[in-house]
């Protein structure tokens, strides 16, 4: 994982049973592959298993313990099909916004070989605070801890 200029980048190994019968990776499986480089860009929340690496992006640790992070929204466009590679693809990952109660994260998933973008998505991540029941807004604190990770919106 690595910084980039627009975000960061992740390399998030396929599996060979990720496959449909065409030989390409399916597209529930390319939704793994966003929640994987979710995960290695922002980190596991508090909690929740143990962070051994570093994430690219430590928005977690700016959380109060327990605040879960909810996917609201995904939005995914598949440029062309991602083909099994028994290496890892790479995933750009950057915040396109981080305002109200939710970040809006893009990423553009390549792959390794012919170094085209296969797949573009965007998701929305609300976080929930089971011990008070509610929403956490982000602070501007927060907004400025996810401002060098910024990036354009994936979709227009």
């Amino acid at each position: 994982m690595t910084r980039t200029e627009q975000g960061v980048l992740c390399r998030v190994p396929m599996r060979w049973g990720d496959m449909d019968p065409y030989g390409h990776v399916n597209n529930v499986e390319v939704v793994r592959l966003l929640e994987e480089s979710r995960i290695a860009a922002l980190g596991v929340p508090v909690g929740t298993g143990h962070q051994v690496e570093p994430p690219l992006i430590p928005f977690f640790s700016a959380l109060p313990e327990g605040t879960q992070a909810l996917v609201t929204e995904n939005r995914i466009k598949y440029l062309r099909p991602l083909e099994y590679r028994n290496t890892p693809v790479e995933v750009r990952v950057w915040v396109v916004s981080a305002r109200g109660g939710s970040v809006a994260l893009g990423f553009e998933i390549t792959d390794v070989v012919t170094r085209r973008a296969c797949v573009r998505a965007e998701t929305q991540v609300a976080f929930y605070v089971p011990a008070t029941g509610t929403v956490l807004r982000i602070s501007p604190e927060q907004q400025e801890l996810l401002a060098p990770y910024t990036g354009g919106p994936v979709f227009r």
